[in-house]
């Protein structure tokens, strides 16, 4: 590792389910992990409140399936949408290659 890839990195701790995660991650993406962490144990806290659970792997059961579900979700949609504007943009193409052959 060279002098910049260490300024760029360093050591967080993140606290998930009353566990703590030690981790090397550049600097640049700490608000995404504090927001990660700060959003899943809010889940955890959610589902703690109202539903029956053993422990708290089941409490992360259930976060990981809820992220899972939007995230295949998400991947859908934006594929949905993509196919949408392509499906647009060659009906664009169509117009004004008639249009420049006129």
């Amino acid at each position: 590792m060279d002098n910049q890839t260490i300024k760029e990195e360093f050591l967080i701790t993140l606290k998930i389910a009353d566990r703590h995660y030690r981790m090397t991650i550049k600097r640049d993406e700490e608000e995404q992990y504090r927001k990660a962490e700060k959003q899943i144990d809010e889940k955890i806290k959610n589902y703690a409140e109202n539903f029956a659970y053993n422990d708290n792997q089941d409490l992360l059961s259930m976060v990981v399936l809820e992220e899972t579900i939007n995230t295949i979700d998400y991947k859908s949609n934006t594929f949905d949408k993509e196919n949408k504007m392509i499906e647009k943009l060659v009906e664009i193409d169509k117009v004004l290659s008639n249009h420049i052959k006129r």
